[in-house]
């Protein structure tokens, strides 16, 4: 009987091994990594992750909901890696540990808009 990956193949991954998968900027920079990440319960499509990027130790950091489709997995780094720039980032919309929002489609649209990419629901 051959073995059955239960938790990573070559096309598909586990959420648990996403959640704390660190992320890279283009230069190799590490930015943070994935808090969690948001499916569809209708179509089962990963919508947003959730970066948790600054503070110390995890401690004042802060939570950055990243549309799936910037993130790009490099197998050679063990990561993802998002074409952005800090600068970029720290501007962008985020919440605090405390402060969830809710993911309404109006929310989803200013995620999107924010990184140039049209929402697609």
């Amino acid at each position: 009987m051959s073995h059955i990956a239960t938790d990573e193949t070559d096309r598909l991954i586990a959420s648990n091994k996403v959640e704390g998968t660190a992320v890279y900027n283009g230069d190799g920079d590490k930015l943070g990594s994935i808090y969690n990440f948001m499916v569809d319960k209708r179509s089962g499509r990963a919508e947003y992750a959730v970066l948790q990027f600054g503070g110390f130790l995890g401690l004042g950091s802060d939570y950055y909901p990243l549309p799936w489709d910037v993130l790009t997995y490099d197998t050679d780094q063990g990561g993802y890696v998002v074409n952005l720039d800090k600068q970029l980032l720290e501007e962008a919309p985020r919440f605090a540990a405390n402060d969830h929002p809710e993911f309404t489609p109006d929310y989803g649209r200013e995620i999107y808009r924010y990184y140039g990419i049209n929402y697609p629901y």
